[in-house]
């Protein structure tokens, strides 16, 4: 640990602890109290069984945060594993292997690193740095982000800038960032038959063949056009059920759920009511209870962005690309707060793998674009 970066000594530290969803092990505490000597002001925030914090170092704008999760995924099967997953350890080649090495613990100790180098150069800097931390993020996420974000609305607590440390490298570090998100709407369809024998189809109604024409218009519809930076819609099943299990018995229900990816281009009552209107053009007996995991959100090219863009091309030579692309995360709850949010981190290759690693050595230079961003945004 003596030959360690303060970087790589504080994720190995944080690695350690087996925080596995919603747990947190004690991961924030340690960065509250690396917090607490450079003067940031502490709150904690738990809601359920979830343990949040807010911390700020200023008190003036723009607010610039750190938003990232303590909490890791399961890891299967340890045996599977070269090593014990919460005993990191870096190999002959300089990879760090261990659960959250990459998702997301590297980057929560890149944060903190940058944010004391920058404090102790500039101790009066502009406006106001701040972290945001949950143990909720890679569960239900309910009790996390989201209601801290919800407790900032309502007491009007801005942010105008917000890295989230997810990973969100390619192929080399930096070479992609997350300007934004697509959105994500669920459905459970149901679709009504009538129950009956199959020797006697003319006394039944099978959901099977009455829902088949409307799943394959709902298939091939184009939702929209997407646009430069959101892809086109897509429309997913992930599930079909119907039957009774028996082979005589024509079943008097179907059982489908569904996905949308939206952009922003679609809205979520635009999608209801054109989903309606198909299984109702088709004449069925049908019910979908929606639920919504996330709007979508868009940061354009601004300060933020240019910031970071700069920070990545001094550091690495690489000229960064913005991308939707991917799955949810929790920056679609802060970008409720109106504002600009990008998603920032190590290679994603191994993320919720077994075995999981990160390049050492990015974890350094990571800590090196989080200062050099602090420094374009908040140098006094």
């Amino acid at each position: 640990m003596s030959s360690l970066s303060s970087t790589l000594a504080l994720a190995f530290d944080l690695i350690s602890r087996p925080s596995i969803t919603p747990k947190d092990e004690g991961c924030q505490q340690l960065m509250i109290e690396r917090l607490k000597t450079l003067g940031f002001s502490i709150e904690d925030m738990p809601f359920e069984d979830v343990k949040n914090f807010w911390a700020t170092h200023g008190t003036q704008g723009p607010v610039f945060c750190f938003a990232g999760h303590t909490d890791v995924v399961p890891v299967g099967s340890p045996d599977k594993w070269k090593h014990d997953p919460f005993q990191p350890y870096i190999d002959d080649n300089g990879m760090l292997y261990g659960r959250g090495a990459a998702d997301m613990k590297g980057s929560l100790a890149a944060m903190i690193v940058a944010t004391e180098r920058f404090i102790n150069k500039y101790p009066n800097h502009k406006g106001t740095i701040s972290f945001l931390i949950t143990s909720d993020e890679e569960g239900i996420a309910t009790h996390g982000t989201r209601a801290v974000v919800e407790t900032l609305a309502k007491r009007n607590d801005t942010i105008d800038w917000c890295i989230v440390g997810e990973p969100s490298s390619v192929n080399k570090l930096g070479d992609m960032v997350k300007n934004g998100r697509r959105g994500s709407l669920n459905g459970k369809l149901t679709i009504k038959g009538k129950q009956g024998h199959v020797a006697y189809p003319q006394n039944a109604k099978n959901p099977i063949f009455l829902a088949s024409p409307a799943i394959t218009e709902l298939a091939n519809t184009l939702w929209d056009h997407g646009n430069d930076f959101f892809p086109p819609t897509s429309f997913q099943i992930s599930n079909i059920q119907s039957g009774t299990g028996a082979n005589n018995v024509i079943p008097g229900e179907l059982h489908a759920d569904f996905n949308f990816r939206f952009s922003t281009k679609s809205t979520v009552e635009d999608l209801k009511q054109r989903v309606a209107n198909i299984l109702n053009k088709h004449q069925l007996d049908w019910h979908i209870d929606w639920s919504l995991s996330g709007l979508p959100f868009l940061t354009e090219p601004g300060q933020l962005l240019a910031a970071i863009g700069e920070s990545i091309q001094a550091v690495t030579g690489i000229t960064t690309e913005p991308s939707t692309s991917g799955g949810t995360s929790d920056g679609r709850f802060i970008a409720t707060l109106n504002c600009q949010v990008v998603e920032l981190g190590p290679i994603n290759e191994t993320i919720h793998q077994v075995d999981e690693h990160v390049n050492a050595e990015d974890l350094n230079l990571l800590t090196e674009i989080y200062y050099q961003t602090l420094e374009r945004l908040l140098a006094e």
